[in-house]
């Protein structure tokens, strides 16, 4: 009873350092009980392995694991599901999918059945790692095999495929349990109403809105946050505005993500004084501000043209800025006239470590241009480490300006020998410079290659979209939502394992 209650308490006290990310005492703790007779059991080992995951990695995880297998083996603790589950879960969380399958068949090899969030685990991995269909297969598989999926199953794959843009196959599969009886939980609906709007389906979102509405839920914050943001890009304006004042009349708590998201919408429509008052109502409610909230402000203030306000709140901040902060701020100043200060603010982040902020170097490169200070764009382009379509475009603009047609037809060139694409518009301000310029042969070998260029875009699109993604239709999920196993659930998973892993011995 004694070593029962001091294994108990000593779990206790191990998971509550971990929620607290003490994860050093932790261990210590652990090494201490150890020594003074305690007997840790799998539980003790398992929470140290799941906290060591999340908060450090999973490198961390499996070398804490490998450097306690001596310590488990002495208290007679063996590896459970839990165990792989959890360094499953870690590998992941990394998108190591390789190392998800080496410790699933080491699962197996142990003589460990997986259970369903072992399933659930493999199916994210896949789909995080771009491949939907061996997700489908281990769906497929442990529904064959008679393991029974619980919700979290469900919107395993229900997210998995929106973020793979496989929309329809979401839809296809919500309706599919729907028909079948089965009580989805509101973070289903809402997992697929976002996967509705970012796919620009706001008609078939707010359907799905009244269909929540019908079963029974009541939508919360994220979902009318979900749709009011999908408004406001689509340009339904009017209709996001209709769902925040109908948010806020029904008495519905705002969070940061919606007030930011209705203030970004206030400032995009030049509602400058509905922003200024939203902004007023988010400090007033006293909620944390994080740095999206910071980032909204410095917008707000760089749209007025109080940038250097800005610079101050950011500051005021006292934690690190991070990409979009630096955006915000160089694009400002520069709309604002202070280019020194935003090639100031461009060496400080340099300094930060954020050398691949190609919006930041954009905006700098495109005022110079806009100035005629081609040679600051040029010194400005020849820092950056990563240089994109609007890079590229401004300094081709900026040389159309400045009459030098024949760099700019030979910037174009190297954007289509590079793979990188540039708007029509760039292309036809060339062609006309040199036409203009009596440099007919140059234009006409420019516009075969431009042309040959766009051809074999749209026959990459074209085979692109050839390949479809379908569901299979001769497995019939079972209705319910337990997580009980039933029968031998291994070979068919086995079967998706070896064939993902290939030929040949794998050790960890």
């Amino acid at each position: 009873m004694v070593c029962r209650f001091s294994t108990r308490l000593l779990n206790i006290s191990i998971a509550s350092l971990c929620k607290t990310q003490e994860l050093n005492k932790a261990e210590n703790a652990l090494i201490d009980a150890r020594k003074l007779g305690y007997s840790p059991d799998i539980v003790t080992y398992n929470t140290l392995i799941s906290a060591y995951c999340r908060f450090l990695g999973f490198d961390a995880a499996y070398s804490f694991f490998y450097e306690m297998s001596d310590a488990l083996r002495q208290d007679r603790v063996t590896p459970d599901v839990v165990t792989f589950n959890s360094l499953i879960a870690g590998a992941t969380r990394d998108r190591l999918l390789l190392v998800s399958l080496f410790l699933f068949a080491k699962m197996l090899r142990t003589g460990i059945l997986p259970d369903i969030w072992t399933c659930n685990t493999l199916m994210n991995c896949y789909f995080k790692t771009g491949q939907p269909q061996e997700a489908i297969r281990v769906h497929q598989n442990f529904l064959l095999d008679g393991l029974s999926p619980c919700a979290a199953t469900i919107n395993t794959m229900i997210n998995g495929f929106c973020e793979n843009g496989y929309v329809s196959n979401a839809l296809r599969m919500f309706w599919n349990y729907q028909r079948r009886g089965v009580s989805l939980p509101i973070i289903t609906y809402n997992i697929l109403i976002n996967g509705l709007c970012k796919s620009g389906r706001l008609y078939e979102a707010r359907n799905m809105l009244k269909e929540l509405e019908k079963s029974g839920h009541k939508p919360n914050v994220i979902t009318y946050t979900t749709v009011m943001k999908c408004c406001f890009r689509s340009g339904k304006i009017d209709q996001g505005f209709k769902i925040f004042r109908d948010m806020k009349r029904d008495g519905y708590t705002f969070d940061s993500y919606a007030y930011c998201t209705a203030i970004s919408a206030f400032i995009k429509v030049g509602m400058k004084k509905e922003a200024n008052d939203c902004t007023g109502q988010m400090i007033k409610s006293g909620i944390r501000l994080d740095m999206v909230s910071y980032n909204t402000i410095a917008n707000l203030y760089c749209k007025q043209g109080k940038c250097l306000d800005a610079m101050s709140l950011i500051s005021e901040k006292g934690s690190e800025s991070d990409e979009y902060t630096s955006a915000i701020l160089i694009d400002g100043l520069c709309k604002t006239g202070y280019v020194d200060k935003a090639v100031e603010q461009l060496k400080q982040m340099k300094a930060d470590g954020q050398k691949t902020n190609s919006v930041a170097y954009n905006c700098v490169i495109d005022r110079f241009c806009k100035e005629g200070s081609l040679e600051s764009a040029w010194k400005v382009f020849n820092e950056m480490d990563v240089k994109d379509s609007v890079t590229y475009t401004s300094l081709i603009h900026g040389l159309c300006k400045n009459q030098n047609f024949s760099l700019a037809s030979k910037l174009i060139l190297y954007c289509i020998n590079d793979g990188v694409g540039v708007p029509r518009s760039a292309n036809r301000a060339v062609l006309r410079g040199l036409r203009a310029s009596g440099a007919k042969r140059e234009e006409k070998d420019l516009k075969s290659k431009i042309r040959m260029a766009r051809y074999l875009r749209r026959f990459e699109i074209k085979r692109k979209n050839s390949e479809r993604i379908t569901l299979p239709h001769r497995v019939k999920p079972s209705p319910g939502l337990s997580c009980n196993v039933a029968g031998n659930h291994c070979a068919g998973l086995s079967s998706i394992i070896l064939r993902s892993l290939g030929t040949g011995s794998y050790t960890l």
